[in-house]
């Protein structure tokens, strides 16, 4: 939980982890918090339950990142891993929420939500990262669903399937052959003055405009590392 502290920067009364992910306060610039997620044991694993709660409150200014990837590994329980994130941005506040990727490797199963509550005034940067398979290796199954509100309507919801038992994930209308997939979300209210044109980005990465007021970069890719540059792109694009 992030709390503007009165003086121009942002504290953190609540900053606990608990299982696989360790939270660490790490240098921030301009008043700015910023929390870097550390893997303290391999996870997500088949039959795991990992959830993730981040509170920017009023005023407040938080940037979230991890250390390093996070990689979905199959278990030895049955079933899938859920992984549940909830980020809640208030009034005047601003969250960035910029993890590295996630990788879906062979043999996991993987259901991931997002779920983000937006004051009327607040500002979000989103990037999700997807990495289907790790080098030489066919991916997982990795189920993702982003869901985020704005003043208590709803202003993006999608749910992305890939891997084995997701129908035409890999054929040209998804991926096209393309093992990286992201997003980057901006929603900013100084979009209903300047709003964002939708523009074509690189070969395989889009900006389009949502109503709300937000931008929402789409991108696929060979690999992470060209995923990274066309995302890097939209982040330029929209300021």
């Amino acid at each position: 939980m992030a709390e503007a502290d009165g003086r121009g920067g942002t504290a953190l009364p609540v900053l606990a982890g608990d299982g696989p992910l360790a939270l660490r306060r790490t240098r921030g610039v301009g008043g700015e918090a910023c929390v870097t997620v550390v893997g303290a044991m391999s996870a997500p694993l088949g039959g795991d339950r990992i959830a993730l709660e981040a509170t920017a409150g009023p005023g407040a200014r938080l940037r979230i990142g991890s250390a390093a990837a996070t990689i979905a590994l199959p278990g030895r329980a049955a079933g899938p891993a859920y992984y549940e994130i909830r980020l809640t941005v208030a009034d005047g506040a601003t969250l960035h929420w910029l993890p590295e990727p996630l990788i879906s490797a062979h043999g996991s199963e993987l259901l991931m939500t997002t779920r983000v509550e937006l004051a009327p005034t607040a500002r979000l940067v989103l990037r999700e990262e997807q990495i289907l398979g790790r080098t030489g290796e066919s991916p997982g199954r990795l189920t993702s669903r982003l869901t985020v509100h704005r003043a208590g309507r709803p202003l993006l919801e999608q749910e992305l399937a890939h891997g084995p038992g997701a129908p035409g994930w890999d054929g040209g209308a998804v991926l096209g052959g393309h093992r990286a997939v992201g997003q980057l979300l901006v929603v900013d209210p100084s979009y209903d003055t300047r709003p964002i044109a939708p523009r074509r980005l690189a070969e395989t990465a889009v900006l389009t405009p949502l109503t709300g007021p937000a931008a929402l970069a789409t991108a696929v890719a060979p690999d992470a590392l060209h995923l990274r540059r066309a995302l890097d792109a939209a982040g330029a694009a929209v300021g």
